[in-house]
């Protein structure tokens, strides 16, 4: 049930945006590309009965947004695939994984007209485990994290350069949680819920 409640929130802010395009008639695209920073949280859960420890990762990024009026947006963001490193307690580094963490959101902008616009957005994610293998002390070993459906949250604001070109700036939370596995057994939950600094270079059409 957990899972189905960001779907539920971003498709009731969705549909309302979609509403109030009938009434304003003013629609565009934007398309950003830059960078992103994924933190995990301190304390990324037990595994094995260990403390777990999930690294930082960064990589390009590229943001599309539909603008359904000048200040409601929908927006997707993609990524090269983060890479990550996990550790636990007296063990060091056991293993390490690739993950792409599609994300999709309703944004509401506040000032799109002004030279720096704040907007604050709600949406799901996403995140596609991949590659995971065994290092260390798991060298060898079967490791697998499942992939994970979360909601994610936004804020950020755009700068404006000219008519068409922007710079943005933004910092999001995901809930990521997965189950870890070693040849098939359950060792526990992965609770990593990262805070994901951007920036961005957009151009409006």
């Amino acid at each position: 049930m957990k899972s189905l409640l960001p779907f539920a929130f971003a498709a009731t802010l969705g549909a309302f945006a979609v509403s109030t395009v009938h009434a304003e008639g003013n629609d565009s695209w934007v398309v950003r590309i830059g960078g992103a920073v994924v933190a995990p949280k301190d304390n990324n859960g037990t595994l094995a009965g260990a403390g777990a420890d999930v690294s930082s990762s960064t990589r390009p990024t590229i943001d599309l947004e539909y603008m359904f009026t000048p200040n409601w947006g929908v927006d997707v963001l993609g990524a090269w695939p983060f890479q990550h490193d996990v550790s636990l307690a007296g063990l060091g580094t056991v293993a390490r994984t690739r993950q792409l963490p599609p994300t999709l959101g309703v944004n509401y902008h506040f000032m799109p007209d002004a030279a720096l616009s704040p907007f604050l957005g709600v949406g799901v994610n996403y995140t596609n485990f991949f590659d995971t293998h065994g290092t260390g002390a798991l060298y060898g070993q079967r490791v697998s994290i499942a992939n994970s459906w979360g909601g994610a949250v936004r804020a950020g604001f755009d700068m404006k350069i000219s008519d068409n070109w922007l710079a943005t700036v933004d910092v999001r939370w995901a809930d990521i949680e997965s189950d870890v596995k070693v040849n098939g057994d359950r060792i526990g939950k992965a609770k990593i819920d990262p805070v994901v600094f951007g920036a961005s270079v957009g151009y409006r059409f």
